[in-house]
C-alpha cells in the first residue's frame, strides 16, 4: 500500500510538470518544445517551468564524484564544452551532437545506404549498414536514444558500423519523429511501421526475414521494447531478440534508482523535462506501449540482452523488466556496468566500457542469429 501511494505521488508530480509545460507551450509557442521558456535567467534550471516543482519523496543525492578516470575525463570535456547540463531543447540537441564526438573513429563497412520507408504520416528515414555484399543477412533494427527529443542516424553512426562488422549482420537505423514537434505516440508508431517494412522487404535489402532483432539505447530502448509488445499483440513481425541499452521503460519515475540517482548526465530533472515534451497531459503513463514494464503479459516476447550501469536512474526499471521477462519464461541476459554513466555506449572512443558493450552486443546478436537459422 505504501509503495502504491508513493507511485501516485510521483505520478502527480509528473502530471503537474506536464500541465505546466503544456500550458506555457500553448500560450507562447505551440509545439516548439521547452526551448521557448529560455530567456533571461534560463541558465538557472529553477527558472524553467519544468523545474518549478521538486519531485516528492526523500531528497536526492547530488551526483557523486566518479572514481573512473575515463569518466572523469569525459565529464571534464563536457563541462569545458558547456554541454553537461543542457536546459533548453536547443541545448539538448547540441549536447547530443557532442556525445557523438566521443564515439571514436568510424569503421569502414561494405555499404552504407540511406533510404526512406512509408510511415503513418509520411516517410521515415532509415540507414542501412551492410558488412559485405552477400544477401540473406540477419537484421538488427536500431532505434537511437536522445530522450525522445534529439538523436539521429548520424549520432549513432559509429557504434552501429562497429556492430555490423562484428556481428556480420545488416543494421537498420531508424530516424523516428521527435518530440516536441511530434509527441507520443509518433515515435512508437514510426518504430513499429519501420520494423514491419523491414520484415516485409528484408530480401530486397539483403536481409533474412526469419532473423530480425530490435534494439536501442535510452529512449530507443523504450521503442525497441514497445515494438516487441506491438509485434506480439498485432501478429507480427516475428522478432528473435531485443537489445535494450539503459532503456527508459517506465514514465512513473518512482523507483529507488530514480530517487537516489547519481548519474551526472541523465538526472530525474532531465527525465521530467524531456518526457514532458513527449507525453501529452492526457496520456496514461501506465500504457504498456509507453511504459513497457506495465505490460499485462510478457509471455511470448523475444529473448533479451539488457544493459545498464550501476548509477543510472533507469537501472531499477530495466532490472524489473528483466525479472518480468524471466518470470514469463523468456531468456534474459542482464548486464550492469560498474562506474559508468548514461550514454557510455555512444562514447566508445573515450570509454573502454563503450567498446566492451559494443562487443557484447555484437556477440549476443551473432549467437542468437546463429541459433535462429
Amino acid at each position: 500500500m505504501r509503495r502504491e501511494l508513493f507511485r501516485v505521488a510521483i505520478r502527480l508530480d509528473l502530471l503537474v510538470l506536464l500541465l505546466i509545460f503544456g500550458t506555457v507551450s500553448a500560450i507562447f509557442c505551440p509545439f516548439s518544445g521547452f526551448s521557448q521558456v529560455a530567456g533571461p535567467g534560463s541558465e538557472n534550471p529553477e527558472n524553467l517551468p519544468g523545474y518549478s516543482k521538486k519531485p516528492s519523496g526523500p531528497p536526492r543525492l547530488p551526483p557523486k564524484e566518479s572514481t573512473d578516470p575515463q569518466v572523469k575525463a569525459v565529464l571534464d570535456q563536457m563541462v569545458a564544452a558547456g554541454v553537461l547540463h543542457p536546459k533548453t531543447l536547443e541545448q539538448w540537441r547540441q549536447a547530443y551532437l557532442f556525445y557523438a564526438k566521443l564515439a571514436g573513429t568510424p569503421e569502414k563497412v561494405f555499404r552504407v545506404e540511406n533510404r526512406a520507408v512509408p510511415g503513418p504520416t509520411g516517410s521515415i528515414p532509415i540507414r542501412l549498414y551492410s558488412p559485405h555484399a552477400a544477401g540473406d543477412l540477419p537484421v538488427w533494427i536500431f532505434f537511437h536514444g536522445g530522450g525522445f527529443v534529439t538523436g539521429s542516424v548520424d549520432t549513432h553512426d559509429t557504434p552501429l558500423r562497429a556492430v555490423a562488422n562484428r556481428c556480420d549482420c545488416l543494421v537498420v537505423s531508424v530516424a523516428y519523429r521527435l518530440a516536441p514537434e511530434n509527441p507520443y505516440p509518433a515515435a512508437t508508431n514510426d518504430a513499429y511501421a519501420a520494423t514491419k517494412w523491414v520484415a516485409d522487404h528484408a530480401a530486397e535489402i539483403g536481409g533474412d526475414p526469419r532473423r530480425i532483432a530490435v534494439g536501442g539505447d535510452g529512449a530507443g530502448g523504450n521503442l525497441a521494447a514497445v515494438v516487441t509488445l506491438m509485434a506480439h499483440d498485432q501478429g507480427g513481425p516475428r522478432l528473435v531478440y531485443q537489445v535494450l541499452i539503459y532503456p527508459i521503460l517506465n514514465f512513473v519515475t518512482g523507483t529507488r534508482s530514480w530517487i537516489l540517482d547519481n548519474d551526472p548526465i541523465f538526472t530525474t530533472d532531465a527525465m521530467l523535462a524531456t518526457s514532458s515534451t513527449y507525453v501529452t497531459i492526457n496520456t496514461d503513463l501506465d500504457l504498456p506501449y509507453l511504459s513497457p514494464v506495465e505490460a499485462k503479459s510478457f509471455q511470448g516476447l523475444p529473448a533479451a540482452l539488457i544493459i545498464t550501469d550501476e548509477d543510472d536512474p533507469v537501472r531499477d526499471e530495466a532490472e524489473r523488466y528483466a525479472d518480468e521477462l524471466k518470470g514469463a519464461g523468456v531468456p534474459v541476459e542482464m548486464s550492469r556496468y560498474p562506474k559508468m554513466i548514461h550514454g557510455f555506449f555512444l562514447m566508445a572512443g573515450a570509454l573502454d566500457a563503450g567498446k566492451i558493450s559494443i562487443d557484447q552486443i555484437a556477440a549476443a546478436l551473432k549467437q542468437v542469429f546463429k541459433g535462429a537459422n
